[in-house]
C-alpha cells in the first residue's frame, strides 16, 4: 500500500541558487527575480509562481496556487551566486547580453552589481568558441572539483544559507562518446585525479555539487549527470538530479504540436527545423561538436512522441532535420522556422509552417527558477536520483535505465502535478469520469 503524503521539511531559512554560467540566461534569471521581488514586474512563464493545481473533483472548485499548495522556498529567500569565465558582475554581464532593457536593469542595478562571478572551471576542449580570464587552475580535475566544493561551502556560510541548489546555465559542451571512466564513482574519481579527457567541466561541477550534498540540474544538452558514475553517486548520497537541456523555443513548439497531430492520427512525412540566433549560445553552437550535443536532444523529441515503430503508416517515413545558424545581429532574439509536411484522410497532403520569433533567455529564465525551487522541494521531501517528474522542463529528459523518456508536454505536466498531489497526500487526477455509473 502506497502511503498518502510524504513528510516534507519546511522551507526554513535562505536558499542559495548557484549558477555555473552568468551569461544571458543566468543574468536574466537573477535580474528577473530581483525585478519581481522589487514589485517592478510579474514572474510570467513560471509555473511555480503563476500556476495552479486542481484538487479533487471539478465540482469542488479547489484550485490553489502551486506555491501555496506545496512548501516552496519564497522568492525573497533566494540568494544568487555563480561562476563565469568573464569577470563582469551580473549587471555588466546583463547589459552585455542585451536581453533586458537598460531601464529594467537600472531599477535593480546595485543588487546586480553585488553579484560577482567566482572563478570558473573551464576548458576550451569542451567549449571551443569561448574563452575568458576568470578561470581556476589546479594540479588536476579533482583539485578543481575540491575548489568548487569550497566555493559552495564558503558561499553557504557567507550568506547564512540553510540549503543550496546548483542549476547549470552555462554553454553547451562538445559531444562526448561513452567512456569507461564514466562507469562507476571509483573510475570517475580516478579519472578526475588523472585529468581524463572524457571528464568535462560540467561533470566536475555536478560531481562537486553531489559530493557536497546539493541538488544539481543540467540546463544544457551535453552529457553530465546522465553518466553511470554520477547517477550512482547521486543515489548513494541521496541527492536529486535532473536534466537535460532547458525546453525553450523550437522544441517547446514541437512538444506542443506533435502530440496534437498524433492524437488526431495525422501522418507526418517531414519536419524541417532551422534557427538563427546570435548570443553566446549561438557562437558556441557554431562549432560542430557543440552543435552535435544540441542536435541529439532536439532530434529525440519527435521520435518518442510519434513512436514510428508502433505507427509505421503515419510516421515510419518521417524525415526530421534540424539546423542552427549563428547570426550575430539576432542577439538573444532567436528565430525558429519549422516546415511540417503532414497528411490526413486517404493520405492527402497538408502543410504547417511555424515562424517563432522567441527570446531564448526570456523563455529559459523561468524554467531555471522553477527547477531551482522544485529541486529544493525534492531534497526536502527525501526524493533522490533522477527527478523524472521534472521532464516538463527539458528537451531530453533523463529517465531510469530501461525506460523511454516522455516528451509529450501535456503528459509531462500531468506527471508533474500528480507528483505534487502525491507528496501532499491528495488524490491523483486521472480525468476518468465515472458519473455515467452513478
Amino acid at each position: 500500500m502506497i502511503p498518502k503524503g510524504v513528510k516534507i521539511e519546511e522551507a526554513k531559512g535562505k536558499l542559495g541558487v548557484l549558477l555555473p554560467g552568468l551569461g544571458a540566461v543566468g543574468t536574466t534569471v537573477v535580474a528577473g527575480v530581483e525585478l519581481v521581488r522589487g514589485g517592478f514586474s510579474k514572474p510570467i512563464g513560471s509555473l511555480t509562481q503563476m500556476g495552479t493545481i486542481r484538487l479533487g473533483k471539478r465540482t469542488d472548485n479547489n484550485v490553489p496556487m502551486i506555491k501555496d499548495f506545496v512548501p516552496l522556498a519564497k522568492l525573497e529567500d533566494l540568494v544568487f551566486g555563480g561562476w563565469d569565465i568573464y569577470n563582469d558582475d551580473v549587471y555588466a554581464s546583463a547589459m552585455n547580453a542585451g536581453v533586458l532593457t537598460r531601464d529594467d536593469l537600472g531599477k535593480i542595478r546595485e543588487k546586480l552589481q553585488a553579484v560577482k562571478p567566482m572563478k570558473a572551471v573551464f576548458d576550451t576542449r569542451y567549449v571551443k568558441n569561448l574563452d575568458g580570464p576568470n578561470k581556476k587552475t589546479g594540479k588536476n580535475k579533482m583539485d578543481l572539483a575540491e575548489q568548487l566544493m569550497k566555493d559552495m561551502a564558503d558561499f553557504k556560510k557567507a550568506n547564512g544559507l540553510s540549503r543550496l541548489v546548483v542549476v547549470w546555465c552555462g554553454s553547451t559542451e562538445t559531444y562526448l562518446e561513452k567512456s569507461p571512466v564514466w562507469d562507476t564513482p571509483e573510475t570517475f574519481e580516478k579519472g578526475l585525479k588523472e585529468n581524463h579527457e572524457s571528464i568535462s567541466s560540467s561533470m566536475i561541477y555536478a560531481y562537486a555539487a553531489i559530493k557536497s550534498g546539493f541538488p544539481y540540474a543540467n540546463g544544457a544538452p551535453h552529457m553530465c549527470t546522465d553518466i553511470p558514475a554520477l547517477l550512482a553517486l547521486a543515489k548513494q548520497a541521496k541527492i536529486p538530479i535532473s536534466g537535460k537541456d532547458f525546453k525553450t523555443g523550437q522544441t517547446l513548439m514541437k512538444t506542443l504540436l506533435a502530440p496534437g497531430f498524433k492524437a488526431r492520427m495525422l501522418g507526418v512525412r517531414g519536419w524541417f527545423s532551422t534557427n538563427i540566433l546570435g548570443n553566446r549560445d549561438g557562437l558556441v553552437l557554431d562549432e560542430p561538436l557543440s552543435f552535435r550535443s544540441k542536435e541529439v536532444t532536439k532530434l529525440s523529441s519527435l521520435e518518442y512522441i510519434f513512436q514510428p515503430e508502433k505507427h509505421p503508416d503515419l510516421y515510419g517515413q518521417l524525415y526530421h532535420k534540424v539546423r542552427i545558424n549563428y547570426y550575430p545581429p539576432a542577439g538573444d532574439n532567436k528565430e525558429a522556422w519549422d516546415n511540417i509536411d503532414l497528411f490526413g484522410w486517404l493520405g492527402y497532403p497538408m502543410q504547417v509552417k511555424v515562424d517563432f520569433l522567441c527570446r531564448d533567455s526570456i523563455l529559459a529564465a523561468p524554467v531555471a527558477l522553477d527547477l531551482a525551487l522544485f529541486m529544493d522541494l525534492a531534497q526536502r521531501a527525501g526524493m533522490h536520483g533522477i527527478q523524472e517528474w521534472l521532464s516538463f522542463y527539458y528537451k531530453s529528459p533523463m529517465v531510469a535505465e530501461g525506460l523511454y523518456p516522455e516528451h509529450d508536454l501535456f503528459i509531462q505536466l500531468m506527471k508533474l502535478k500528480n507528483t505534487l498531489r502525491y507528496l501532499k497526500g491528495e488524490d491523483l487526477i486521472t480525468h476518468l469520469g465515472l458519473e455515467y455509473y452513478d
